[in-house]
């Protein structure tokens, strides 16, 4: 399976994370804590899961789906799960997160957001305590059996469903890495090779099992939000590191068999520090991959299609732009999502634009940005909208 182009009509995707239902929310965050569970009820829920969640994707006309990453908690913590060399420490060991530049400008939105997030009884419900964790020893991929159910679980579902293809999403080694601080490799760049090598396995499974690999790599655009020292040129630079390391860890991977996304986190928030596109669009092209997702529907970044006529986009890659967002709560009209695809059309060409969302509707299992009813129905006007931008782009 290869990065979709369109030969007929606009194809349809997201961008992988889709609510969760409670149940299975409430095994998933037992087993992160480490609390003791029955792992084959735990596989068998999943699959359960899994199977429903393709089988609602295509339901609403999606033509690239993937299992809503149902068997994660998060699709960040999971790798915790998968790779050796982790270890409990001391939460003084660990560090606070730096706030950020939205944070530091709106302080009182973000502490009323807060409060309100807290005060959800599902989160109250799936909250559990997790231990802080660090590198304290040699990381290597361990995570060959979760992979596989993974890669298994889908393949069944995909079995029940006429889905043009399927993907899995995995964590870029500049996004683990922020999650577990190191304490045993000797400098930073070492410690990025470690996990670059190890989730280079992870990668390679999916791929060799003929599935896509979707690298999420939120941190290559929220970096200049999140380290409020850095100048945009310093966040190039990082950008610049972070890009090697995933070519890195792409190595040998076919680049039609990738798919890129970056986004500005969820962050349902004013996000008036958010990194402009144009300022990295030149360096995301630099990544391995065969498509590009990224933010394009929210008032934000609605505006940066335009970015797309003074940048010359590789023939043989698509994009992937979000032309629904997942962080407003209207649902948006089909004929706005066919507008948006049209306009990307237009400076891309049709074969090249693969429509989708701009950023998973449960980043983490317990944290929906929007309610589960209200992120179906985006995905449903995502599909009437790309339909009503194909009868436009081929009438002719």
């Amino acid at each position: 399976m290869q990065t979709q182009h369109n030969t007929s009509r606009i194809m349809t995707t997201h961008c992988g994370s889709l609510p969760r239902p409670d149940d299975l929310v409430t095994l998933l965050a037992a087993e992160e804590a480490g609390e003791e569970i029955d792992p084959q009820s735990l596989q068998q829920r999943v699959e359960a899961s899994v199977t429903s969640v393709v089988q609602r994707q295509a339901g609403c006309g999606l033509d690239v789906v993937n299992d809503g990453e149902h068997s994660k908690m998060s699709f960040t913590t999971y790798t915790a799960a998968r790779l050796s060399g982790l270890q409990p420490v001391p939460a003084s060991q660990v560090g606070e997160r730096t706030p950020s530049r939205d944070v530091l400008e709106f302080p009182a939105v973000y502490e009323e957001m807060r409060r309100m997030y807290a005060a959800r009884p599902s989160n109250i419900r799936k909250r559990r305590s997790r231990p802080s964790l660090a590198c304290t020893g040699p990381i290597t991929y361990t995570g060959q059996t979760r992979v596989q159910a993974d890669i298994d679980h889908l393949k069944r579902a995909m079995q029940t469903v006429e889905a043009t293809q399927g993907f899995i999403t995995a964590l870029s080694p500049t996004n683990v890495a922020p999650h577990y601080p190191n304490l045993y490799y000797a400098t930073e760049e070492d410690y990025l090779v470690a996990i670059a090598n190890a989730m280079h396995e992870e990668y390679a499974a999916i791929v060799d099992a003929g599935f896509v690999v979707q690298i999420d790599d939120p941190r290559l655009a929220t970096y200049y939000d999140r380290t409020p020292g850095a100048s945009i040129e310093d966040s190039r630079k990082f950008i610049e590191q972070a890009v090697e390391i995933v070519n890195y860890a792409l190595r040998g991977i076919p680049e039609d068999r990738v798919r890129f996304h970056t986004c500005y986190s969820t962050n349902v928030a004013p996000r008036v520090n958010d990194l402009e596109l144009r300022y990295f669009v030149d360096l995301m092209l630099r990544i391995r991959a065969g498509g590009y997702s990224f933010e394009a529907a929210n008032p934000r970044h609605e505006h940066e299609w335009r970015v797309w006529e003074d940048v010359r986009l590789p023939d043989d890659k698509v994009l992937i732009p979000g032309v629904v967002s997942h962080c407003i709560t209207l649902v948006e009209h089909p004929e706005l999502v066919a507008q948006r695809i049209v306009r990307y059309a237009g400076v891309v060409g049709r074969e090249r634009v693969l429509a989708s969302n701009d950023c998973g509707f449960a980043t983490s299992a317990a944290g929906d940005e929007v309610h589960p009813d209200v992120a179906w129905a985006k995905l449903r006007a995502l599909c009437e909208g790309a339909a009503l931008a194909s009868r436009q782009l081929w009438s002719g």
